[in-house]
């Protein structure tokens, strides 16, 4: 190993996952966007918001939550992977990802009982006059138990055992298509209070029959899922599973019990236990955890550690010498960016930088031999003056 391999940042060291390799360490979360187009497809919008990120310099691009049925979305804004028109328009965006050097990933989804609900800018609440006025009404929701997310929400229906089999086979479909779109990184999103928390969560579920009661039956639905799925996906590429590390309610889902999913997530095939939190209850991602810069880190430490786990850290991890420190500290395997990557979509090549990677290299050959040559013009001073500014 050459002095140069030796001394590059843990965040830039490919990461071999079962037959993909990531560039590097920086994955883009998914973060919905909340403007599909109709019939839940993807548009020129997600095309452009995915792709500047390969561009950016991360190795692993995830998209948005995607419904694995309509009545699964969250609003109706959102993507859906329920079916060949949805797979197809996203495939010129999983080329385009692939082709400058990330890998393309996608989140599948089901909102649950928080579906159904008003686009952030709209009011994120339920659904009212106003937006029926607009020409979006209300559907129904589902749940493990017909319990509101919160007073004034709709009051779900509670899931049949075959109910509950449709939907796990909804979600082995959207695997399949997902596939066939060209992603080559799975995530099942069951975090956020949506319908796989609310089968974990005893806030959320008061089943008494094998889906509930204690945690092994409230573990069963997630653990079927997921088996159904992994079965589905090539066992040459990677398995993701997002969840809530603590669930947000005092009696609710804790990090115990993460730790004893996560040993079961990996006995089952799955890669990766990507660590957020919160979100059981109303429309906020992690009610009752502090939000400080790394504030959900200690999640995927203790998993990654006490599970035999990798891990994925995420929630204001906002520079390269913050990131960095994650992966030396052996806190989680990757990490997450979300909205800072919104604020610099370029997030990774400035962390690049923070971290002593000089030059343009790694960057798009168009912009990079640009960039080079503006610095041998520029003074030394100037510069540093333009990569403190950068970074």
């Amino acid at each position: 190993m050459t002095a140069e391999a030796t001394a590059r940042p843990l965040l830039f060291t490919p990461l071999a996952l079962r037959g993909a390799v990531a560039r590097n360490r920086v994955v883009i979360s998914p973060m919905c966007q909340y403007c599909a187009g109709p019939d839940a497809v993807p548009t020129e919008w997600h095309h452009v918001h995915l792709s500047q990120f390969a561009l950016g310099g991360a190795g692993i691009v995830i998209a948005e939550a995607s419904a694995v049925e309509p009545r699964g979305r969250i609003t109706y804004g959102d993507l859906g992977l329920w079916n060949e028109a949805q797979a197809s328009a996203f495939r010129p965006t999983t080329g385009f990802i692939r082709r400058h050097g990330a890998l393309p990933g996608i989140q599948i989804a089901h909102a649950g009982r928080k579906a159904s609900v008003q686009r952030p800018w709209h009011g994120n609440g339920p659904i009212d006059a106003t937006d029926v006025a607009r020409g979006e009404p209300a559907w129904a929701v589902v749940a493990p138990s017909p319990l509101p997310v919160d007073d004034g929400w709709l009051v779900p229906h509670e899931l049949t055992l075959d109910e509950i089999a449709a939907i796990q086979q909804a979600f082995v479909r959207s695997a399949k298509l997902a596939l066939s779109a060209g992603f080559e990184v799975l995530e099942i999103h069951q975090a956020h209070g949506y319908l796989g928390t609310s089968f974990l969560s005893p806030v959320s579920n008061r089943r008494n029959d094998a889906y509930g009661g204690d945690r092994a039956g409230r573990m069963r639905f997630t653990l079927e899922t997921v088996r159904a799925v992994r079965a589905a996906w090539p066992a040459d590429k990677p398995l993701f599973v997002r969840i809530s590390s603590v669930d947000g309610a005092p009696e609710g889902w804790g990090l115990d019990d993460s730790v004893v999913l996560a040993k079961a997530l990996g006995e089952l095939g799955v890669d990766m236990v990507d660590c957020s939190s919160g979100g059981v209850s109303g429309t906020v991602t992690a009610a009752r955890v502090r939000r400080t810069p790394g504030f959900q880190v200690p999640f995927a430490s203790r998993i990654r550690h006490e599970a035999g786990i990798a891990t994925m850290a995420v929630g204001l991890i906002l520079d390269g010498p913050q990131a960095e420190a994650v992966l030396a500290e052996g806190s989680a395997d990757l990490i997450a960016i979300g909205r800072q990557a919104l604020y610099d979509p370029y997030w990774a090549h400035h962390a690049a930088h923070q971290l002593g990677m000089t030059g343009f290299a790694d960057w798009p050959e168009q912009y990079g031999w640009w960039l080079e040559r503006r610095n041998v013009q520029l003074s030394p001073e100037d510069a540093a003056r333009a990569a403190a500014r950068a970074a």
